[in-house]
């Protein structure tokens, strides 16, 4: 019998499919180029744009003492790190960062990755394995998910901020370890974000804390878009509710309200010196740039000052101004099924607004119209949220003007065909 031969695609015919396959269900993407800093307006390759779409929060990524901070640390101390922390490259800058950390997050101590998403791929490895099961909320962001997966624990996800399943979810796992040899017994760990980047809403905290120390459980909280919202001196929702010494696990961005870039991890000093041994991304990775961790300490400092009070007043009086602007009828409450509209998020007042399109074309459609009066709010689809479940995701910054704010507004609800498409 002859044998058939088998002919391999190429890579870029491979690559040419899939792109032609994601143009087909409008999930393609495009870089945009930004011809200046960040900040509320922004000067683009195809003009400028009422910025919507950034998570600099507090408008620090090109604050003025910012600026000043980075470039006398680049003056001392050059722009790279030249190696891993364990070698070389845990600079002052770097070292003086993590001090000022944990004493904002109220926490023993603090370490510095160099980002948001190798701060969870290096902390959960280290921390769960084989005989370890995770729990995750279902709307818990990708870093997590990733890490989950790679820490090779046993997965479960509960409902988003559905307490009732959590528990059952965590009474299944204590029995399992209940049930295995003194020997094979792991740990539980629940993660959960603090702000959820696309729903807006808050995570149930202290129900949480109260799940996790029942069920002898460690509990890990990602703050990264509560930082500069909420808490003492913009410190994240832990803070604001008096909980950060009753969480095992804090992260958090610098990348967003704090106007930098890179990641944390906070908590006891055992748990740091621990993650400073076996973390991969810390261990495998050079360190931050010291011009980095210098710009991001001072956005910690300023937002211990009057300015920074001032500036988180401003943002939540931003997030008032669009909340009171949206009338009550487009407002759409978890579970209400197809419709278009804000996703109500409760009473919190958080500068996330996703604004539910339903299909990716409707979202890719609005995302245009808004483009051509001079809004910058990108369509988010599928993978980044569920089928069926695009949106634009409207993000509040304290330089944002009310009037803008209102302008935005009145053009959604003009410009949407129904409550029901």
């Amino acid at each position: 019998m002859g044998s058939t031969q088998h002919t391999s695609q190429s890579l870029d015919d491979f690559c040419s499919d899939q792109l032609d396959e994601m143009a087909r269900h409008g999930l393609s993407r495009r870089l945009r180029v930004v011809e200046g800093p960040q900040g509320a307006r922004l000067n683009m390759s195809e003009g400028a744009r009422e910025n919507f779409a950034s998570n600099d929060y507090l408008g620090l990524a090109a604050h003025p003492l910012i600026k000043q901070r980075a470039q006398e640390t680049l003056k001392s101390y050059g722009l790279g790190s030249g190696s891993s922390p364990l070698i070389s490259g845990h600079l002052q800058p770097m070292a003086g960062l993590q001090r000022a950390l944990a004493k904002w997050k109220n926490t023993p101590a603090a370490l510095v990755f160099t980002s948001g998403y190798a701060s969870a791929m290096g902390s959960l490895p280290a921390l769960f394995g084989p005989r370890d099961i995770l729990i995750l909320d279902k709307l818990s962001h990708a870093c997590l998910v990733d890490a989950a997966r790679m820490s090779r624990a046993t997965l479960r996800v509960f409902a988003h901020n559905h307490m009732e399943q959590l528990a059952q979810r965590l009474a299944w796992a204590r029995e399992v370890m209940a049930n295995r040899s003194v020997a094979d017994r792991g740990h539980i760990g629940v993660v959960v974000e603090a702000v959820y980047s696309m729903d807006g809403d808050v995570a149930p905290l202290e129900e949480l804390i109260e799940l996790k120390e029942r069920y002898q459980a460690w509990l890990m909280v990602d703050e990264a878009h509560a930082i500069g919202a909420f808490g003492q001196h913009g410190s994240g929702l832990l803070s604001e509710l008096g909980l950060q010494d009753k969480v095992e696990i804090q992260m958090g961005t610098l990348g967003k309200a704090l106007g930098a870039s890179g990641g944390y991890i906070a908590g006891s000093r055992a748990l740091i010196d621990f993650l400073v041994h076996r973390a991969r991304s810390f261990v495998f990775s050079t360190a931050p740039s010291p011009v980095v961790c210098g710009a991001a300490q001072a956005a910690i400092e300023l937002l211990q000052t009057a300015e920074g009070s001032l500036l988180c007043q401003r943002l939540h009086a931003n997030i008032r101004c669009l909340r009171q602007a949206i009338p009550d009828s487009w407002r759409v409450h978890a579970g209400q099924g197809n419709r278009i509209g804000w996703l109500y998020p409760g009473s919190w007042e958080t500068p996330i607004f996703p604004w539910l399109c339903g299909s990716a074309a409707s979202a890719v459609s609005l995302s245009e119209q808004l483009a051509e009066q001079g809004f910058l709010i990108p369509a988010i689809r599928y993978p980044t949220v569920g089928r069926n479940s695009a949106r634009l995701r409207l993000s509040i910054s304290a330089l944002h003007e009310p009037e803008t704010i209102q302008a935005l507004v009145e053009y959604l609800i003009t410009n949407q065909p129904s409550l029901t498409q």
